[in-house]
C-alpha cells in the first residue's frame, strides 16, 4: 500500500483538462474514438470524461444527453465520410447512383453505427443536404412533387436497409459469417429436388449474402422503376391535356 502511494505521489495527481477547453468538435472526436473502440453502448458521458480528462458533467454544457450526442456524431461522420462527394453530374440516374454508393460505402466503413444510422433521423446539415440532393435528382427524372417525395423515401430506405444488413454481416464473428455465406453454395445445393424444385434448378446460380451485385442491381432496379414511373406520369399529363 505504501509503495502504491509512493508511486502515485511520484506520478503526481491526474491532470485535468483546462477549464473551458472543451468544444463540440473536441467532444465529437473523442466520442468517435470511444464508439469505434467500445461500440455505441460504451459511449457514455462517463467514458467521455475519462477520454477527455474532464469531469463528465462538463459534457452537458455542450450536449443535452447521449441521444443528442449520437445524432450529432452520425451526421458528423456522414460529412466526414462523403459530404464533399455529392456534387451533381447533371444526370439524374448517375446522381442517384452516386448518393447510393456513397451511403453504402459509408455504412461499411462504420459497421458498428449501421443500425443507428439506418433508423434515426438526425435533423442536421448533412442529412438535409442528402435529401435535397436526392429530391433534385427525382425532379430531374421527371417526377412531380408527390411522386418525388415518395420515391426519395422508398429509394433511401432500400439503400440504408441493404447497407445496414451488409454492415451487420461484417460485424458477425468470422465463423458465423462464413457459415452464412457457405449456406448458399453448399447447403442449398444439397436440398431435395423433389421438395424444393426451384431451388434445386437454380442452386448453382444462387448469390451469397455478401455478393456485391445485390446492392448495385437493387439500385439499378429502382432507377428503372423511377424512370418508368416518370414516363407513366408524363403520359397521364398528356392525356389530361
Amino acid at each position: 500500500m505504501a509503495a502504491a502511494k509512493s508511486a502515485q505521489s511520484e506520478a503526481g495527481p491526474r491532470k485535468r483538462r483546462p477549464r473551458d477547453s472543451l468544444s463540440r468538435a473536441v467532444i465529437l472526436a473523442a466520442a468517435e474514438q470511444i464508439a469505434l473502440r467500445d461500440g455505441l453502448e460504451g459511449l457514455t458521458f462517463g467514458a467521455l470524461g475519462t477520454e477527455l480528462q474532464a469531469h463528465s458533467t462538463s459534457i452537458y454544457r455542450h450536449f443535452r444527453d447521449k441521444d443528442e450526442l449520437v445524432l450529432e456524431l452520425i451526421d458528423a461522420l456522414r460529412a466526414k465520410s462523403y459530404g464533399d462527394q455529392l456534387v451533381s453530374t447533371g444526370d439524374w440516374r448517375e446522381d442517384l447512383r452516386l448518393i447510393a454508393t456513397a451511403i453504402h460505402e459509408h455504412y461499411l466503413r462504420y459497421p458498428g453505427f449501421a443500425q443507428q444510422m439506418a433508423a434515426r433521423t438526425t435533423r442536421r446539415p448533412t442529412e438535409f443536404h442528402n435529401v435535397e440532393f436526392a429530391l433534385d435528382a427525382m425532379r430531374r427524372a421527371g417526377l412531380e412533387d408527390e411522386d418525388a417525395t415518395l420515391c426519395v423515401r422508398v429509394f433511401g430506405n432500400h439503400v440504408r436497409a441493404v447497407s445496414a444488413m451488409e454492415a451487420s454481416l461484417r460485424m458477425l464473428d468470422d465463423e458465423a459469417r462464413t457459415m452464412d455465406e457457405l449456406a448458399w453454395t453448399v447447403e442449398y445445393r444439397q436440398l431435395s429436388a423433389e421438395e424444393f424444385p426451384n431451388i434445386s434448378r437454380t442452386s448453382d446460380k444462387l448469390l451469397t449474402v455478401g455478393d456485391p451485385r445485390l446492392f448495385s442491381e437493387g439500385v439499378e432496379m429502382f432507377l428503372d422503376s423511377i424512370e418508368l414511373r416518370a414516363k407513366r406520369a408524363k403520359a397521364a399529363r398528356r392525356k389530361r391535356s
